[in-house]
């Protein structure tokens, strides 16, 4: 099979970079299984392992898929018709009410199902690049990991929920002390460390030294590599049960509760969850070969003549508030 992955972006993945480094991977795995791959990304972007065709806003989508192309796999959705078979995979939110492409792809269980639909891949890494995790050694610090300056990510609910226990530290991966976006956040506590954004080795070994990710996000996360991530490397789960984290964090590798001083308590506990069985769950159930096989079925489905959800899904019940509830 002969596919182009298309993503409005620039690979590889720089520092984090969920989506590109998701598309990668399944590059390199689409290709180990005996498929072409090709990539239409932004300028800018390079490929050791496959051909990279840049995005041209002078020329319609149509013009600049080559002919050779089987397979058309959307990152976004596209504003032109396309007439090649294709399948778009939704990594985010659509918070309005329209009728969505038939070929949607969702990234869990529960962000298709807020859509009506049940047609979702689990993302997944090639774990062989983040090396070995050590999951003998002391760790000192849990970790938060995301973009601190979306406010659904909930930093600050982290950063004062680790201060709520008795002496836990904790290191903010993708964001700073001071925040002027988040509307002059300023944190002075001695007991949580900012890092910046971070990626590569550079985030795998802080990782690697961490007690756990706290994760209190306030909207309906889709996926969230950074938990897959965190699990991988030992680190249980404290967040709140919202999106696909019931999903992805079941009581051996963590707790879930939008109670501060709940999670607070289960974060003082941590020692009860086994650094291994959080490796090896990740290892075993988010790897970019089980995410390969799983969009090869669909688009398989498509070449097929089949649409992947019967009725075009749509947002079945749309979020009023604008943060998920939080009990400080």
């Amino acid at each position: 099979m002969n596919i182009l992955i298309a993503h409005k972006a620039v690979i590889p993945a720089f520092l984090y970079g969920g989506i590109e480094r998701v598309i990668w991977y399944l590059g390199k795995e689409l290709i180990r299984a005996g498929h072409s791959v090709t990539y239409l990304v932004n300028e800018g972007s390079n490929c050791d392992f496959a051909p990279v065709l840049f995005f041209d806003h002078s020329k319609s989508l149509s013009d600049q898929i080559p002919d050779s192309i089987d397979m058309i796999h959307f990152q976004y959705y596209p504003e032109e018709e396309i007439k090649k078979p294709y399948l778009i995979t939704s990594h985010t939110n659509i918070k309005a009410s329209i009728g969505l492409d038939r070929n949607t792809v969702f990234v869990s269980k529960y962000h298709a199902s807020r859509y009506g639909s049940d047609t979702f891949v689990y993302n997944g890494v090639d774990w062989s690049d983040y090396g070995n995790p050590n999951l003998e050694g002391k760790r000192k610090y849990f970790h938060f990991l995301g973009k601190a300056a979306w406010r659904v990510k909930n930093v600050q609910g982290a950063i004062n929920t680790i201060k709520l226990t008795s002496h836990e530290k904790m290191k903010v991966l993708g964001g700073n002390r001071l925040n002027i976006k988040m509307g002059f956040r300023l944190t002075l506590s001695p007991r949580i460390g900012f890092c910046g954004m971070v990626g590569g080795e550079e985030k795998n070994e802080l990782l690697r030294h961490s007690k756990g990710l706290v994760f209190p996000v306030r909207w309906h996360e889709p996926f969230g590599i950074a938990i897959t991530e965190s699990l991988y490397f030992g680190c249980p789960v404290f967040g709140t049960p919202y999106g696909s984290l019931p999903e992805l964090v079941n009581k051996d590798v963590g707790y879930l509760s939008s109670n501060s001083s709940e999670l607070a308590e289960a974060i003082e506990g941590s020692d009860s969850y086994s650094k291994k069985r959080c490796h090896e769950y990740a290892r075993e159930e988010f790897n970019s070969k089980k995410m390969a096989e799983a969009y090869v079925r669909n688009y398989e489905r498509v070449l097929n003549g089949d649409t992947l959800n019967a009725n075009p899904p749509k947002l079945l019940q749309k979020q009023m508030e604008k943060f998920l509830p939080w009990t400080k």
